[in-house]
């Protein structure tokens, strides 16, 4: 399984992005999926989560109600909705899948910049 973040940039406070992650190749394996994000300085945080069917997400309370986790499977891609956003929202923010198996694998990460 391979994974292709897309839909970072550079916009202002109050702004919205659109993330994509897009998946490829043993897609039949995939399960849970989501997002963590990594500040500059700062360690790696669980940003949202979605289950295999959709029908299951969760978020940090950082993002809650500001953001939306979705994935339509018959394109083998996951979202993330961002609105709202606040400068201290500025990350590279990498999706990941886990496998039937129990592996997790990661995408290369998109660059989200919030300007204030």
């Amino acid at each position: 399984v391979q994974l292709v973040e897309s839909g970072g940039g550079l916009v202002q406070a109050g702004g919205s992005l659109r993330l994509s992650c897009a998946a490829s190749g043993s897609t039949f394996s995939i399960s849970d999926m989501g997002w963590y994000r990594q500040a500059s300085g700062k360690q790696r945080e669980l940003v949202a989560g979605i289950t295999s069917s959709g029908g299951g997400t969760n978020y940090a309370d950082s993002v809650r109600g500001r953001f939306a986790i979705s994935r339509d499977n018959s394109k083998n891609t996951m979202y993330l909705q961002m609105n709202s956003l606040k400068p201290e929202d500025t990350a590279v923010y990498y999706c990941y899948a886990y496998k039937i198996t129990g592996q997790r694998v990661w995408g290369q990460g998109t660059q989200v910049t919030v300007s204030s």
